[in-house]
């Protein structure tokens, strides 16, 4: 499945709920689908930085793809940063750091986090792409 492929199945997901309590509560869902987290990458060197809640983020290159695994100590952000992994993960760099990530627009996540939310995605996602961007001047 495309990266915008899965965005707009997010977006479907989302149009199901006739309100935010709803959305939430399907924000928690995710979050607590998550897959495990190993315990050995909770170091520093994991932490996204600009989060208040405490985010950690692994990615490995497995063949031509990026694997993302993350955990947070935050329900409701450990659902936020569940989406961007099943948005990102298992696609190549070049794609990961090409994607124009419309789904946080489209089921209105801006309007409706809380400001400090809002920035804590925007870190996640920024780090998602650096990890994209080393792995790519790896293979170059």
């Amino acid at each position: 499945m495309t990266i915008n492929e899965t965005q707009d199945e997010i977006i479907e997901e989302f149009e199901l709920f006739d309100d935010w309590e709803g959305k939430y509560e399907y924000i928690i869902d995710l979050g607590k689908k998550l897959a495990p987290f190993k315990e050995e990458f909770k170091t520093e060197d994991h932490i996204i930085k600009g989060c208040q809640s405490r985010v950690w983020l692994h990615a490995e290159l497995n063949g031509d793809n990026v694997v993302f695994t993350a955990d947070s100590d935050a329900i409701i952000v450990k659902g936020l940063i569940s989406m961007l992994v099943k948005v990102l993960s298992e696609h190549t760099p070049e794609e990961i750091i090409n994607a124009d990530l419309y789904f946080m627009e489209k089921v209105g996540l801006q309007q409706h986090l809380a400001q400090t939310r809002s920035n804590g995605l925007a870190s996640m996602l920024k780090q998602m792409k650096t990890y994209a961007l080393a792995f790519s001047a790896l293979k170059n």
